[in-house]
């Protein structure tokens, strides 16, 4: 009997040191270590180095982001914006306008346009290259299709026009309308609406028109694309 109860005395023993419950009789609730705990917080890790496709279009996005160009919201990156250009720029003439012409009057080259277009075109389309230097210093060749224009040497776009403004300018000068051409109408007029000179081909292949300091307006339709001579 006295193996029993020796037995059962340590069996008490090993229960209270196990912390069953507290001094009130409540049961004893484990308390956890800090190095237990798992934090939720994510490690802070510093972004990733961009990934640049190799060739001309990873140099021209490298370079993009080197330099802060923005890129318009159109575009996922520089390279394709000049990639856009590059496959506009063999028909871009077709509406009247120069290359040249084309790129800087319909916004092209503005903000970091023209800095990604100097940079890029040469990489992506050599050929366009001068169109675009052209486009960038402002010394090119303009061409004008149907509409009244106001005669002057004043530069002006369609984009930096009012609302009020109806007709762009021409440059005195004298023009060719090459092609073939049916029912070709132009006139020229005095500031004061007189007509000074004009002709009506019902069928021809060029045309050539001088324009005076002194004009007017000039208006042309249902003729061929009118360029600069000489």
């Amino acid at each position: 009997m006295g193996a029993v109860a020796a037995g059962l005395a340590a069996v008490a023993l090993v229960s209270g040191c196990s912390g069953g419950s507290d001094d009130d009789g409540k049961p004893a609730v484990a308390e956890s270590s800090p190095s237990a705990m798992v934090s939720t917080v994510p490690p802070v890790t510093e972004d990733p180095e961009p990934v640049y496709p190799a060739g001309p279009e990873g140099d021209i996005d490298r370079m993009a982001d080197e330099k802060g160009w923005i890129v318009d919201e159109l575009y996922g990156s520089a390279s394709e914006f000049v990639q856009d250009i590059c496959d506009s720029l063999p028909v871009s003439a077709v509406d009247g306008a120069s290359r040249p012409q084309w790129l800087a009057e319909s916004g092209q080259m503005e903000g970091s346009g023209k800095a990604m277009l100097l940079a890029g075109v040469p990489k992506l389309c050599p050929k366009w290259t001068p169109a675009v230097k052209e486009a960038a210093s402002g010394d090119y060749e303009r061409w004008f299709g149907d509409g009244t224009y106001v005669v002057s040497s004043k530069t002006l776009s369609r984009e930096s026009m009012g609302e009020d403004d109806e007709e762009l300018p021409i440059p005195p000068g004298t023009y060719r309308a090459s092609g073939r051409m049916e029912d070709c109408y132009w006139e020229r007029t005095s500031k004061g609406g007189d007509i000074i000179d004009n002709q009506l081909a019902t069928s021809a292949r060029s045309i050539t028109v001088t324009i005076a300091p002194s004009d007017g307006q000039f208006t042309s339709e249902r003729c061929a694309v009118w360029k600069p001579v000489g």
